[in-house]
């Protein structure tokens, strides 16, 4: 069977990418008998805002779409901390101070989410005990361990996994009100939800290097991919909560109680009729 989800994080309204994702995760599951999961992922500290969850059961429900609501992130800290734990144990995680600021200054490389992090604590003496610490992944000692790893993107075909791309990624995070990264939350609660095929925008298609790695590392299920193409602006950039693309009554939730209609928005979207100024993407991802 398959299983797809929504999983967005409450720190502002959904725009009109958001709507485009949920009717393609939603559209691929129906479309097969399967079942389309929603999770709220809220372990975004001081930026969560728990009464927005309910607003996006609203806007959904305005699409005309049905789901399942599985466990939010909030539920599932301590499956971080215990797969956190067991990396650690493997000798695959290592603290480090280093400052985005600082990782500007000094990075050599650019990756696919921007400066690459040069390595600079990594075999480092860091006292863990005094002052907060993030946790990076040793990728080259997990890639050497898990060995040669490949994927499947439903539209692009195999890939073969290149984490090292990204460099050490963060998995526990300094702020302690954000327990874990996105990639090893979203990984392990894949898993955990038994999802098959993993449907998000491609601008996210260099992270499922990375997921692909921590699921060999950890033992857990490998499901297939499905990277759609993203909405952009009329400047050309994708729709962004944080250039507030969800704001200044383009939101969905504006648009809701302003009356318009969900389900054509919906329709509408699934035969790529968009509204004025926000056009697609190119559908494939540049190969690496």
């Amino acid at each position: 069977m398959i299983v797809t989800r929504f999983a967005p994080s409450p720190n502002g309204p959904l725009h009109l990418g958001h709507a485009f994702s949920a009717v393609v995760a939603h559209d691929l599951a129906r479309a097969c008998d399967g079942r389309f999961l929603l999770r709220i992922e809220d372990i975004d500290g001081a930026r969560s805002r728990p009464e927005l969850a309910e607003e996006f059961r609203a806007d959904l429900a305005w699409l005309g779409l049905e789901w399942e609501e599985v466990a939010p992130q909030s539920s599932r800290v301590a499956r971080y901390a215990e797969a956190a734990e067991r990396l650690r144990a493997m000798g695959l995680l290592y603290p480090c101070r280093c400052t985005r600021a600082e990782i500007a200054k000094i990075a050599t490389t650019a990756g696919p989410d921007g400066p690459v992090y040069p390595g600079t604590c990594r075999g480092a003496a860091i006292d863990t005990t005094s002052g907060r610490v993030a946790w990076r992944l040793d990728v080259a000692e997990a890639m050497r361990r898990a060995g040669p790893l490949a994927w499947v993107d439903a539209l692009h075909g195999e890939q073969a996994a290149q984490p090292d791309r990204a460099g050490d990624v963060v998995l526990v995070r300094k702020d302690t009100e954000t327990p874990a990264s996105y990639h090893l939350a979203a990984t392990l609660d894949d898993a955990v939800d038994g999802v098959t095929l993993v449907t998000r925008g491609m601008d996210l298609f260099a992270a499922s290097h990375v997921h692909r790695l921590l699921q060999a590392l950890l033992g857990l299920p490998v499901p297939v991919w499905h990277h759609h193409a993203l909405l952009l602006d009329a400047k050309g950039q994708k729709l962004a909560k944080r250039r507030e693309s969800g704001s200044g009554g383009a939101g969905l939730a504006d648009r809701r109680r302003a009356g318009a209609a969900g389900r054509a928005l919906a329709q509408a979207l699934r035969e790529r009729r968009l509204p004025a100024g926000i056009t697609l993407s190119e559908s494939l991802h540049p190969a690496p």
